[in-house]
């Protein structure tokens, strides 16, 4: 199995460019708010600060990578005390490194801020998980994704992907479909390379599903036979059901006969 080697950028792009368009972007403002102006006063005497500004009434904070761990323990301090979100941006072809950021959120005073950093390739960054529980499982999607793995993490592992998976599907330079590995994963897994001719690629187009071909596709609702012949029209009926029969506390059981189908938006 030869090695993916990634290029520039295999997303899919627009064939035509217009040279004289400016794509448009949010408007860094001066910041205003009180209790941000107050907060950033406090950050800059325990922390330097590259840059801050208010994007659509958030408040944005550019730090060095060195002093991530510092600035959020200190935000933390200022009852910033919920990391709602954390990830990367690929931007290695543009500027050979990603942009990582951590959404804040503090109940107390009912603001949100936005911490932000530039991480080199090849680069390290200390984990926040001591910090922030929800940082554990939101490193490993990082590093299962962008193949970004920040040091002292508790347990360094992918999260989404098998653990024997190579390249990193959130990269740019990430084919959309994947690599020859990944389209041919499933069947070198459990079958192995040998058996490629035989079995054929996996399909991952739903237009190609054939609910009545019980050789490839098992059927909703029942099991059937392999190999069982199916017509349109002659199925079995059987209700199909979304929860357990005993129920789901506090939940309503849903039925399919009384589903209602919207014909338009309110």
């Amino acid at each position: 199995m030869r090695e993916y080697k990634p290029k520039t950028n295999a997303q899919k792009k627009v064939y035509y460019k217009d040279r004289f368009y400016v794509s448009p972007q949010i408007p860094k403002l001066e910041v205003t708010d009180s209790i941000y102006l107050k907060d950033v006063e406090s950050l800059k005497a325990q922390c330097p600060l590259l840059e801050t500004y208010e994007e659509r009434g958030i408040l944005v904070i550019w730090v060095d990578k060195d002093n991530i761990f510092s600035l959020l323990e200190s935000l933390k301090a200022l009852d910033y005390d919920i990391l709602s979100e954390m990830s990367a941006i690929d931007y290695l072809a543009q500027k050979g490194g990603f942009e990582i950021f951590y959404q804040l959120l503090s109940m107390q005073k009912k603001r949100r801020l936005r911490v932000k950093t530039f991480l080199k390739k090849d680069s390290k960054i200390e984990s926040v998980s001591s910090l922030f529980s929800s940082a554990n499982w939101s490193e490993r999607e990082m590093y299962d994704m962008f193949g970004i793995l920040p040091l002292n993490h508790p347990y360094p592992k992918r999260i989404l992907m098998p653990d024997d998976w190579v390249g990193y599907p959130l990269l740019k330079s990430y084919p959309l479909k994947g690599d020859e590995y990944a389209q041919w994963y499933e069947v070198d897994t459990i079958f192995g390379k040998e058996y490629r001719d035989v079995i054929g690629k996996e399909q991952r187009d739903s237009a190609r599903v054939d609910r009545y071909d019980t050789t490839r596709f098992s059927r909703l609702g029942y099991e059937v036979d392999y190999g069982e012949s199916i017509k349109e029209g002659e199925e079995r009926a059987h209700p199909i059901t979304y929860q357990e029969e005993e129920g789901v506390l506090f939940v309503a059981k849903v039925k399919p006969e009384k589903i209602k189908h919207l014909q338009k938006r309110k």
